[in-house]
């Protein structure tokens, strides 16, 4: 039975609860189970704890971008891939909240703020079709893998469980980037592309601090 708007629409406000403030349940083991955590100077630490509080706040936006593209996909199968796509993403983020709290750091307190935006950008995208839906996932994925690549040149050397953690996203980030392809995405304009890039850097220039 299809579900009609406003169930549907109370669906998304229950995930958006449970993304932004319950705590991130995983089905695969954290990357970071294998790895033994290592003394890690202060400042280093706190290095880590920025970036991870990122990571953390890049995974919440990739749950709302997917919630927001699959409510309004036209294509059964594009909604599939998404919902695939999106149980990955809510393992990267049970594993960014599991290494935040080890590092004894906290989660963005600007959250609710980048759910909400980027729900709204992924709605409007799979309002523009599919093919331009899954080009926006693309390129999403594509600036996160190299976002990723420059978050594992920061970290510190000594922190091997965070550094197995992103570095399990960063194949995941990949993955979905090819299937978004594979699914007949169209190219993103160059402005367009831009415009993420600026997007991304506020928000990882606001929650580093806040």
């Amino acid at each position: 039975m299809t579900m009609g708007l406003t169930d549907q629409l109370i669906l998304q406000f229950d995930r958006a609860l449970r993304t932004v403030f319950a705590p991130a349940q995983a089905r695969r083991e954290s990357p970071a189970r294998a790895e033994m955590e290592s003394p890690v100077a202060a400042e280093e630490k706190t290095n880590s704890i920025r970036l991870m509080r990122i990571n953390h706040t890049g995974e919440v936006c990739a749950q709302a971008l997917y919630q927001g593209q699959a409510l309004t996909a036209r294509n059964p199968e594009i909604r599939a891939t998404l919902g695939r796509a999106a149980d990955e993403e809510q393992d990267h983020l049970a594993w960014c909240e599991s290494r935040l709290n080890e590092l004894g750091g906290r989660k963005s307190l600007l959250n609710p703020l980048w759910y909400g935006g980027s729900f709204a950008l992924g709605a409007f995208s799979g309002l523009l079709g599919d093919r331009w839906n899954m080009a926006f996932l693309a390129e999403t994925e594509r600036q996160v893998e190299g976002h990723l690549t420059g978050h594992l040149g920061q970290l510190p050397a000594s922190d091997a469980k965070s550094r197995a953690v992103l570095e399990q996203m960063r194949r995941d980030e990949s993955a979905h980037g090819a299937t978004a392809q594979a699914h007949g995405a169209a190219e993103m304009p160059e402005p367009l592309k831009i415009a993420m890039r600026v997007g991304s850097h506020v928000m990882k220039s606001t929650t580093y601090w806040i």
